[in-house]
């Protein structure tokens, strides 16, 4: 990122702002925004959007080309803007701070939020920008679309997660989900530090911890379908399971195959790390018999 997400924020005007806006609305139309359909949503005079376009080109916010015709389109930094100033209108952020994690397609953001000023994270979803293909293929949200775009990729992977926050919160051990714009969350920050980088004096309580609100997301008809040591936060509490973009619905096809997964990827780890052995297919087996019975 050419600067600081707050800094970068704090120097962008409300026209350019509508300006990005304008951009982002006709991507879903053009490959590259003409100049002329940018005038024609701000309803600004041709001159002074060339010299906002300008500013945020210096900004590293908008890419152009000049052929075959002179047109814009935004970069993630400027969807990340666009979903931040929504935010900070609705009152949802009060400020911004460092990030505190990157993954392969998110980055977050320490932030406060509320009256309160509560101590809240912003997730930017990344979907696409490393290997878009790769996320066609991985993608159930994304589905049989075949021109959709990074931006709409990203939005949906971020709606995809909010709406499982808010399905599985509170009864599962899952960061509170407030609010949600284009292809940002903020959540309530995830409790403890990641099991991958974690030392369990009590390593079989925790398993049961994890396999308990596993089997709860199943029950509301939930399935992670990515769980690993890397997305699973202990604290003295029990956990947090976190990054619920790819779940998949308990009617799925292939819920046994996904489910199995999940857990055989939880319990290869404490095989591995604590020496505790379990059936992954027996336990799976009994997840999903459980709650048919019930």
């Amino acid at each position: 990122m050419p600067e600081s997400i707050p800094d970068l924020f704090l120097n962008i005007k409300n026209r350019e702002f509508r300006v990005l806006v304008a951009i982002e609305n006709k991507m879903s139309s053009f490959q590259w925004v003409p100049v002329e359909e940018i005038a024609g949503f701000t309803k600004y005079n041709p001159g002074e959007v060339s010299f906002i376009l300008s500013n945020l080109a210096h900004k590293k916010l908008i890419q152009r080309t000049f052929h075959p015709y002179e047109g814009y389109r935004i970069y993630y930094e400027a969807y990340d803007m666009l979903a931040l100033n929504a935010f900070v209108k609705r009152g949802t952020i009060n400020a911004i701070g460092d990030v505190i994690g990157v993954g392969k397609e998110s980055v977050v953001y320490d932030a406060t939020g509320g009256i309160t000023e509560r101590r809240v994270v912003i997730k930017f979803h990344r979907e696409g920008k490393t290997s878009f293909k790769h996320v066609k293929r991985n993608r159930e949200h994304i589905g049989e679309r075949k021109h959709i775009s990074w931006i709409y990729a990203s939005r949906l992977a971020a709606e995809r997660e909010y709406r499982a926050l808010k399905i599985l919160y509170p009864q599962v051990s899952v960061p509170e989900p407030i609010d949600q714009n284009r292809n940002a969350i903020v959540m309530s920050v995830a409790r403890g530090k990641e099991l991958i980088h974690s030392v369990l004096d009590e390593p079989e309580w925790f398993l049961d911890e994890i396999l308990g609100n596993v089997k709860k997301a199943y029950d509301l008809g939930i399935i992670h379908a990515d769980l690993s040591e890397f997305n699973i936060f202990v604290n003295h509490q029990g956990c947090e399971l976190i990054d619920w973009p790819q779940y998949v619905l308990s009617s799925n096809a292939n819920a046994y195959e996904l489910l199995f997964r999940d857990i055989d990827n939880v319990l290869t780890y404490f095989k591995r790390k604590y020496r505790i052995v379990r059936d992954s297919g027996e336990v799976t087996g009994n997840m999903m018999g459980s709650c048919q019975e019930e």
